[in-house]
């Protein structure tokens, strides 16, 4: 009994002494939990949450054109062709040129006339492609001269709008 009394002193002499009660320390704990909670959250939202597209449509022929169709506040609205693969001119058939391309639209309405004239642009653009030699699209300004020919081709089919610009997603030599 003697160490229960001895304990007894010492806790008596602590509260005495005025040592801190565990509840502050609890409190604390607890705010900092709710700070770092509240943390968590904002960078959750912030940070790692995937955005809505503002537009999307889905459509064409046999599953032709189903990407999504998003209007961007620097692009406008886009129009994302399927991949075209051909083989580059003088190759003999050696080297080969893969390519996926965007359209930027001046305005939506041109989205309905682009897929009405799908087949008709395609086989523009596909021509124009494999009269391509290895030395006309490696370089940058290649790159460049190619996207401004992909775009003049493609408003040849257009009367409600144009195409303001052609953007290459996928561009591969082999």
């Amino acid at each position: 009994m003697a160490a229960d009394e001895d304990i007894l002193e010492e806790l008596e002499a602590a509260e005495a002494s005025g040592a801190k009660k565990p509840i502050g320390l609890i409190i604390g704990i607890l705010v900092g939990l709710l700070v770092l909670g509240g943390g968590g959250y904002y960078a959750y939202i912030n940070f790692f949450q995937e955005k809505p597209a503002t537009e999307t449509t889905t459509a064409g022929e046999k599953g032709k054109e189903a990407a999504p169709v998003e209007e961007d506040v620097n692009l406008g609205v886009m129009f994302p062709l399927d991949p075209f693969v051909v083989n580059l001119a003088g190759s003999e058939g050696k080297r080969f040129l893969k390519v996926t391309i965007s359209l930027e639209l001046s305005t939506p309405e041109v989205h309905v006339e682009l897929k009405e004239n799908i087949q008709k642009i395609t086989d523009s653009i596909l021509v124009l492609l494999s009269s391509k030699a290895f030395e006309d699209v490696y370089s940058v300004q290649g790159k460049f001269k190619l996207k401004d020919e992909i775009t003049t081709r493609v408003n040849r089919f257009l009367v409600v709008g144009h195409v303001k610009d052609a953007y290459f997603t996928e561009f591969i030599i082999q």
